[in-house]
């Protein structure tokens, strides 16, 4: 085994095998792909304490979710807690768009930065790949004769790169032109199956149960109609695995699947989170963009799907994100109490729902900036003491575990409590039920709309007998609402819902909300215009 190399920082990085010795992983179990990334055999049964990171409605100040966890594990580890983390791959999009890497900050990150925000072990073009080979074969069943008589193509292909030009595209010229689109892989429902599955053959299952379109008779044609579910579980034969990296303070990072929060189920895979338990007593997880979204979705769809629950939860908040809730949109780093104050109405908002509705014991971890004051500081610990929350400032980007000693203690007195988890809606309900309930308890709407469009998928959602099913609702997130400009706190709102999507396959149904969109553009001034590679060496990634 070679020594631990040092990196630009001056941190070491172990050699994989190390890592995974630190938790007890044979080096039988591992798949290297190269010094420092492996995949790992999957495994089960453990018994680690699970602990979900959320944040806040995400503003362009920015909240560093991702890096809390990252400090969090790393806190846990120094604590001598035999601790991993359970993250999701970034997506190409926006790395390349406008937000950049996704593998925390400062010394809270994962490494290698470089290859887990570029190609990593190749799951997304896996996913991608298979994902379009269901639709070469659709459109190859049709062009063959069409004994299946398919009348309605409703598969999309995918692709991992933002570009609004696919969002609207015509299909099949010369022998079944269409209307049709692209989503972006990260929204597909390939990835949603894959981070679901509990096994291989649930993979292959789930993968067959994929409606590729409807025949003449409006019957759901499926994958494994096709005979395409066997060569899709092909191509994500290594997929499946987790994938095994390190922090920066050596934590080991289980980091594996990339669904979105705001147009899909926001979690890494169930096979990565199961894993990391197996090997870990703490396991810390994040769900992506506020607590409406990531969080909701972990719990209500996840936690069903793999029959886990968190221990605890932490949201994520900060000083300059606060004030931009509560309506300052320049200036961040200037005090503004009345603005700070506005803000905190959102924390609030999530506040009572992990705690009141989902019934989990919870902390705010107050991700600290060098502008931040300790007056600052002290209105958002008495907003959620008033809450019977406990605030802890994290200094984990500059400190990495060392600031997040604190919040790792509190965290870790939070999972003695004993709490039976709870969901937003049952399973018996209606598909409208649930999506009201989920709109009217979780983001505090008025109620729900269903434009004709909405009205008649749900028509055939239940003609399936698929209405027994989880809720996805795809919205902005923005905001609690379904409106991005309506930041804080926003009450007496509707929710629009303009379709009602069956994933049969990932075994949910997707409520498309508001104006969002399942194949993100790229901003005016993308961030792949920011970056060059020279040698080796690339800059502007992250």
């Amino acid at each position: 085994m070679k020594t631990d190399i040092e990196i630009a920082n001056g941190t070491k990085l172990k050699p994989i095998e190390a890592v995974a010795a630190s938790l007890g992983i044979a080096p039988g179990e591992l798949y290297r792909y190269g010094e420092y990334m492996a995949k790992v055999a999957p495994k089960s049964g453990g018994g680690g304490k699970v602990i979900l990171v959320t944040a806040i409605n995400p503003t362009p100040a920015g909240e560093g979710k991702t890096t809390v966890s990252i400090g969090l594990a790393d806190a846990l580890s120094l604590a001598g807690h035999k601790t991993a983390l359970a993250l999701r791959e970034p997506s190409l999009g926006p790395v390349f768009g406008i937000k950049g890497g996704a593998a925390g900050g400062g010394y809270s990150q994962i490494a290698p930065m470089e290859d887990i925000n570029l190609h990593f072990t190749g799951d997304m073009h896996a996913v991608t790949a298979a994902n379009n080979l269901l639709s070469a074969m659709t459109d190859n069943h049709i062009y063959w004769g069409n004994k299946l008589k398919i009348r309605r193509v409703e598969w999309r292909r995918c692709l991992d790169v933002n570009d609004r030009a696919l969002r609207n595209i015509v299909a099949g010229l010369g022998f079944c032109a269409r209307e049709d689109s692209f989503d972006i892989t990260a929204a597909s429902e390939v990835m949603a199956v894959l981070c679901l599955a509990a096994d291989q053959a649930d993979l292959k299952k789930r993968l067959g149960d994929i409606i590729a379109g409807f025949d003449f008779d409006d019957k759901p044609v499926f994958a494994r109609d096709l005979k395409a579910d066997e060569a899709m579980a092909v191509l994500l034969k290594d997929a499946i695995k987790p994938n095994l990296v390190q922090t920066l303070g050596g934590t080991a990072a289980f980091v594996h699947g990339g669904p979105f929060a705001n147009i899909a189920h926001g979690c890494n895979s169930v096979i990565a989170t199961r894993t990391a338990m197996r090997y870990a007593d703490y396991v810390v997880t994040e769900a992506g963009f506020g607590a409406d979204l990531g969080a909701e979705k972990f719990i209500d769809i996840k936690c069903r799907a793999a029959g886990i629950a968190p221990s605890a939860a932490v949201i994520v908040a900060t000083v300059r994100a606060l004030k931009s809730s509560g309506g300052k949109k320049s200036e961040l780093t200037e005090r503004d109490d009345a603005a700070l104050k506005r803000g905190i109405a959102n924390l609030e908002k999530h506040i009572e729902n992990i705690t009141g509705v989902f019934n989990l014991p919870c902390a705010v971890a107050i991700n600290r900036f060098e502008s931040d004051s300790d007056a600052e500081l002290q209105i958002i610990k008495d907003a959620c003491a008033a809450k019977g929350v406990k605030a802890v400032a994290a200094d984990i980007w500059a400190r990495g575990g060392a600031g997040g000693a604190e919040l790792a203690a509190t965290v870790a007195e939070l999972t003695r409590n004993k709490s039976k988890l709870k969901f937003a809606y049952e399973l018996a309900d209606t598909v409208e039920q649930k999506i009201e309930k989920t709109a009217v308890r979780i983001y505090g709407a008025a109620g729900v709309k269903f434009e004709p469009k909405a009205v008649k998928s749900l028509e055939r959602i239940k003609k399936l007998g698929a209405d027994g099913l989880p809720v996805c609702v795809a919205k902005t997130q923005y905001s609690l609402s379904d409106n991005a400009a309506l930041t804080g706190r926003p009450s007496d709102f509707t929710v629009t819902v303009r379709d009602v999507q069956l994933r049969s396959g990932a075994g949910f149904t997707v409520a498309v909300c508001g104006d969002i969109l399942l194949m993100p553009g790229l901003s005016a001034v993308p961030n792949a215009e920011k970056m060059t590679i020279n040698g080796g060496t690339i800059t502007g990634l992250f």
